[in-house]
C-alpha cells in the first residue's frame, strides 16, 4: 500500500510536466519486433517499472512492453526517432513494416470516463495508472493486428491444400512445408497465450480495482477478447488441416516404402530363383 501511494503521489506531480500542455494527448503504439529486452534499458528515472514507463525528451511519455510494443504519448517526431534508435539494439527480431495504431486522450472532469464516437478516450484526470491501461490496450491491439495478418497468410495457404484434396482425392505436397505450417501455428499460439496474454487483464488492476470498468471499456472498444478468440479459432483450423494433410502425406510415403520393400523382396526371389535354375544341369 505504501509503494502504491508513493507511485500515485509521484505520478500526479510528474505526469503533467512530462506530457506538456498539448491536449488532447496523441497516443501512438508501434510493434517493433518479437520482443524488447526492457531489463537492458536503463532510463535515468522511470515513472514505473511494470510496464516500464519513462519520460521522453521534448515533453512526452513512453510505455515499453517486453513483447515488442512501445506506446508513445505526446512524443514529437524527432524524439520518437531518437528513442527508437536507443531501443533498436535491444529489439529481438525487428519487424518491417511495423504495425501501428493511434488514438487521442482528452480530459473532461464533468463526464464519465469513456470513449466517444470519434474514438477519443475521455478521462476525468490524467494519472499514470490510466495512461498505462490505455497503453496496455493499444499495445495488445497492434499485436493482434500483426498476428491477424500472419495467421491470415497461413489460412490462405491451407485452403488450397484442402481444396486440392477435395478435388483430386490426393495430396501433392511434401512433409516439410506442412511441418513448417504446424510449427508456425503453434509458435503464434505460444506467443499470444504465454507472452502477450491478449485475453487477460493487466496486473495493474489488482492494485487499482476501481479502474476495472475503464479497462473493460478499452478492451471492448478494441475487441481484444473477440479478436483473440477469432485468432485462436483460425489457428485451430490451420492446425487441424495441416495435421490431417501431414498424416495423409506420411501414409502415402509409408505405402510407397512398402512397395519398395515388396519390389526388393521380389527382386531377391528372382535372383535366387535364377541362381537355382542356372545351377541345375
Amino acid at each position: 500500500m505504501a509503494i502504491s501511494a508513493k507511485i500515485e503521489r509521484r505520478s500526479s506531480i510528474t505526469l503533467p510536466a512530462a506530457l506538456g500542455t498539448r491536449r488532447p494527448l496523441t497516443v501512438r503504439a508501434l510493434l517493433l519486433g518479437e520482443r524488447v529486452a526492457t531489463n537492458r534499458f536503463e532510463p535515468s528515472e522511470p515513472l514505473a517499472r511494470v510496464p516500464l514507463t519513462i519520460c521522453v525528451d521534448g515533453g512526452g511519455v513512453a510505455v515499453l512492453f517486453r513483447y515488442g510494443a512501445v506506446v508513445l504519448m505526446n512524443v514529437s517526431h524527432e524524439a520518437e526517432i531518437a528513442l527508437l534508435d536507443r531501443l533498436m539494439p535491444i529489439v529481438g527480431e525487428p519487424f518491417e513494416p511495423r504495425e501501428s495504431d493511434e488514438l487521442r486522450v482528452d480530459v473532461r472532469p464533468d463526464v464519465d470516463e469513456q470513449i466517444d464516437l470519434a474514438g477519443t478516450v475521455l478521462l476525468k484526470e490524467i494519472t499514470l495508472e490510466r495512461l498505462q491501461l490505455i497503453a496496455d490496450a493499444l499495445a495488445k491491439s497492434v499485436v493482434l493486428a500483426h498476428y491477424e495478418t500472419h495467421v491470415g497468410i497461413g489460412f490462405d495457404r491451407a485452403e488450397p491444400m484442402a481444396e486440392a484434396l477435395r478435388r483430386d482425392g490426393r495430396i501433392a505436397i511434401a512433409d516439410r512445408p506442412l511441418l513448417r505450417q504446424i510449427g508456425s501455428a503453434l509458435l503464434v499460439q505460444y506467443k499470444m497465450v504465454g507472452r502477450v496474454e491478449t485475453g487477460e487483464k493487466p496486473e495493474l488492476l489488482w492494485d487499482h480495482p476501481e479502474l476495472d470498468r475503464f479497462y473493460a471499456r478499452l478492451a471492448e472498444e478494441y475487441e481484444l477478447r473477440e479478436r483473440s478468440r477469432a485468432l485462436d479459432h483460425k489457428q485451430n483450423v490451420i492446425l487441424r488441416t495441416s495435421e490431417t494433410l501431414l498424416g495423409l502425406a506420411q501414409e502415402r510415403s509409408n505405402r510407397r516404402l512398402e512397395w519398395y520393400v515388396l519390389l526388393l523382396i521380389v527382386a531377391e526371389l528372382a535372383v535366387a530363383l535364377y541362381s537355382v535354375v542356372k545351377g541345375v544341369p
